[in-house]
């Protein structure tokens, strides 16, 4: 198994976090404990899991982490349309990057599936 930092999901969602703490810095400091911060935890899960998950010992332990990072996504997901109707930030570029880490995480959800079946 390959250690988490040569995975191409856990750099694109190490990139993802520096991309959500630059985009909510600029929040009203009244979010600062509500959406800014509910956001940045959610977005540090994705690879902290991803990380954690390759540290396991088997491939069934590692999918339950990387489970949790697809959460993870949809919750910042979630967190993006809101801070978008609320006027605060364009998510369109971030919800890119979403969709794009979300694609390769379920990619290598399946990959690891299969090689749990041989």
């Amino acid at each position: 198994m390959a250690t988490h930092e040569n995975l191409e999901i856990w750099k694109l969602s190490i990139d993802f976090v520096t991309k959500i703490y630059s985009y909510t810095k600029d929040f009203p400091s009244e979010e600062k404990f509500g959406l800014v911060s509910q956001m940045r935890r959610a977005a540090v899960s994705i690879p902290s899991n991803i990380a954690e998950g390759a540290a396991r010992k088997s491939d069934k332990e590692f999918l339950q982490f990387l489970y949790v990072s697809l959460g993870s996504l949809a919750e910042i997901d979630t967190q993006l349309i809101i801070s978008n109707n609320l006027g605060y930030v364009d998510s369109s570029v971030l919800r890119n990057d979403l969709v794009t880490i979300k694609t390769k995480l379920l990619n290598y959800i399946s990959y690891i599936k299969k090689l749990q079946k041989k």
